[in-house]
């Protein structure tokens, strides 16, 4: 099915008022200009000037998905830098949307998400609940050290 070209003008009045909304990462973006049958020239030229008119910018988005992925989702920070990769963003801004993380936040955070997932554990078996906070944390994201670190509490 052909994709009828709606023109780059068109298109950056669209890409605007989606932007706008909410931060994007330039895949979605280039993405989003490609569902509107625009050319690869043209969506580089239009992306171009997104980011001139700072619609776009990628630190900025790292460090807002790594925020909300954190503070909504308690994510550790392998699984937000994991997803970053996969938007496509840089090595630099995933490392500087990391670094935005507070690391008393972030241990205060694991150390509530144990807790949860200890008082919800029927284990009787002290290994059986170990590995399963492991699994529950790791999937989580957080590091192993850390991990391994606050569990070494359980008795």
């Amino acid at each position: 099915m052909q994709i009828k070209n709606i023109g780059k003008e068109k298109a950056l009045q669209k890409i605007k008022h989606y932007c706008t909304y909410q931060e994007r990462c330039h895949k979605e973006v280039k993405e989003k200009l490609y569902s509107f049958g625009l050319y690869k020239n043209e969506t580089e030229i239009v992306l171009s000037q997104m980011i001139e008119e700072n619609y776009l910018n990628e630190e900025r988005y790292a460090i807002a998905f790594a925020g909300g992925k954190f503070r909504l989702n308690h994510w550790g920070k392998i699984k937000i830098g994991y997803e970053l990769k996969q938007k496509g963003v840089s090595e630099y801004c995933i490392n500087k949307a990391l670094d935005a993380i507070g690391e008393n936040e972030y241990s205060e955070t694991l150390n509530k998400l144990y807790k949860e997932k200890l008082r919800t554990l029927k284990e009787k078996n002290v290994f059986s609940a170990r590995k399963k906070l492991y699994a529950y944390l790791s999937q989580k994201g957080y590091e192993s050290n850390l991990i391994s670190g606050i569990i070494k509490g359980l008795t």
